[in-house]
């Protein structure tokens, strides 16, 4: 069993800035803005959501499959992906492009300022969901190019595949029609505190209208942990703990690598959600997205610590 993960493959170059940004941005000030950070700290990672997603969802042994664009300085990420046995038979090379680059400011107080050249990603319509037979049973639309976004659920839904919509930082693209044909199309719609605010002002709609619409509608919450909207309900879900808070990047992916699990193996939404939190937990403790490292049996341990339960 697969899951087919589209989205964005990036490499990150994360700086850290010894300080907070509230210190040297004066709120009276942003019309004129004009700020440098000293960041003695810079390292460079793999990166990008599809890649973040898959690099979870293979630690807890399931198979993730990547279907994204990438441009002509993809070959240490391809080799990457090749150590850990993470299949790129769906990822596409333009010799002509630059594979997503993403440089990320982090500071004291984990805020974090980016700025993200698309590259290849912005031709992720040239692929589409495989309808070969490929053991695909669920799939995810995670942040990528917008006409590639749009016609990657159109397809999972006109094959009946059930997938999980995650606008995150592509939702700015979308007006407020599109963003609702999207949810429409999708089976479950994931989204973190600002992007669900994002969402009800742009669609009209609230949490609990956008809810009816999908299987279920998650919304994490950083350290509140997470809530889970279903069959009227809201389930919540605590933050599991955390040894220490090493890097918030990827963090958000990895928990939706715990969803996709969860789904994969049908487990109930309250086992689900804290796969999805501890999955994001043992992320921040590591600094990038893809530097940590679990079993399954190393997981469902922490798990029973983490829980007091098992699954």
């Amino acid at each position: 069993m697969s899951a087919l993960i589209c989205g964005s493959m990036a490499y990150d170059t994360i700086m850290v800035f010894h300080d907070k940004f509230k210190h040297h941005i004066l709120p009276e000030k942003t019309h004129m803005l004009n700020v440098s950070f000293l960041v003695p700290t810079m390292r460079r990672e793999f990166g990008g959501c599809a890649g973040n997603i898959a690099y979870n969802l293979k630690l807890l042994n399931e198979k993730p499959l990547i279907m994204a664009t990438v441009g002509h300085d993809f070959e240490p990420y391809a080799q990457w992906l090749n150590q850990h046995k993470i299949s790129g038979q769906f990822i596409r090379t333009l010799d002509n492009q630059y594979t997503g680059q993403a440089y990320i400011t982090t500071d004291e107080d984990d805020n974090q300022i980016t700025a993200f050249h698309p590259g290849a990603m912005n031709f992720s319509h040239l692929n589409s969901v495989p309808t070969v037979e490929n053991d695909i049973r669920i799939g995810i639309v995670s942040p990528d190019g917008k006409e590639g976004m749009q016609l990657h659920a159109k397809q999972f839904a006109e094959l009946e595949i059930p997938f999980i919509f995650d606008p995150g930082q592509g939702m700015p693209m979308f007006d407020g029609a599109e963003l609702l044909t999207l949810v429409e199309q999708a089976t479950w719609l994931t989204l973190n505190d600002y992007e669900s605010e994002l969402m009800q002002e742009r669609t009209g709609l609230s949490l609990a209208q956008l809810a009816e619409k999908v299987e279920a509608l998650i919304v994490t919450q950083g350290g509140e942990g997470s809530t889970i909207y279903t069959d009227g309900k809201e389930i919540k879900i605590p933050a599991a703990p955390v040894a220490n808070l090493a890097d918030p990047t990827g963090c958000g992916d990895a928990y939706r690598a715990g969803l996709l699990y969860g789904l994969l193996n049908k487990l109930d939404w309250e086992i689900t959600g804290r796969i999805a939190s501890l999955t994001g937990a043992i992320k921040i403790e590591h600094h990038g997205t893809q530097n940590h490292t679990f079993n399954l049996d190393s997981f469902k341990q922490r798990y029973q610590e983490s829980f007091g339960s098992s699954f």
